[in-house]
């Protein structure tokens, strides 16, 4: 499948949301509010979303699209557009450059391309499950293999206990070399680009994961849900930047 044209608009969908965000960015004046679930959000995200999704029924009206902010629409379509305008609001919202824009293509139900974008350091990573660039550049992860060896990135450390098995990610953590909750979308841009050797996150949306996969994919990576089943649609992400180190990873996961 030829996915240039895709390619072309996923890359305007990124600068056009970086374009409306990046003002936002680092300003005090920035408001901030707290959903029913006391995740924040700030017009940004949904300024953003909305400037993508715009840009998305104007083109292509008959694709569905799947949004953090702004709910669903046509989300049984062929071609669905699935949108996370801010991905990592709280360092958004206390001045630190490690949120990202995640856009993702899902074709029959499944990720087929993926933009992770970090504006503010001027990184675009884009994936079709088979090549990944940055910048237009190719990237890939690094061939660690062993626990030993790695360095695992995470969101958000209490998440862990409260979504999974914390005796289980305490083994995990502890057999890595390093360990730094640095994730978010960031963390997978750093696994993609061969900074990190492992990424994951207890419990995601689906509008966390889609951009995610063919990005690590095509960059060499192995990415599957907390059990090691299929990553979409799914609630938890393990990543890893071999197959030998996902297999790896998932054994102290397994719960006692």
């Amino acid at each position: 499948m030829d996915l240039s044209p895709q390619r072309a608009f996923i890359t305007e969908l990124a600068h056009a949301s970086a374009e409306f965000i990046t003002p936002f960015f680092g300003n005090p004046a920035t408001a901030v509010e707290f959903k029913s679930d006391e995740s924040p959000v700030t017009a940004a995200d949904r300024g953003a979303e909305k400037v993508m999704r715009d840009l998305i029924t104007a083109r292509f009206p008959d694709q569905g699209i799947i949004g953090e902010e702004h709910g669903n629409i046509h989300a049984d379509a062929e071609w669905v557009w699935v949108l996370d305008p801010i991905d990592g609001t709280k360092s958004f919202i206390t001045g630190v450059p490690l949120w990202t824009t995640l856009i993702g293509l899902l074709y029959h139900g499944q990720p087929v391309l993926g933009a992770i974008h970090q504006p503010i350091l001027g990184k675009l990573v884009i994936g079709d499950n088979k090549t990944t660039t940055l910048n237009g550049r190719p990237v890939h992860t690094r061939s660690t293999t062993t626990l030993t060896a790695s360095i695992l990135v995470t969101s958000d450390h209490r998440n862990l206990a409260i979504y999974q098995d914390e005796a289980a990610c305490d083994r995990l953590i502890d057999a890595c070399r390093l360990y730094q909750t640095w994730a978010d979308g960031y963390g997978y841009l750093l696994l993609a680009t061969g900074f990190v050797d492992i990424a994951l996150d207890p419990v995601m949306n689906p509008w966390d994961i889609a951009a995610l996969i063919p990005v690590v994919r095509g960059a060499g990576g192995t990415i599957t849900d907390w059990s090691g089943n299929a990553p979409y649609p799914a609630e938890s992400i393990v990543a890893a930047a071999t197959a030998e180190l996902h297999a790896a990873t998932l054994r102290p996961l397994a719960r006692s």
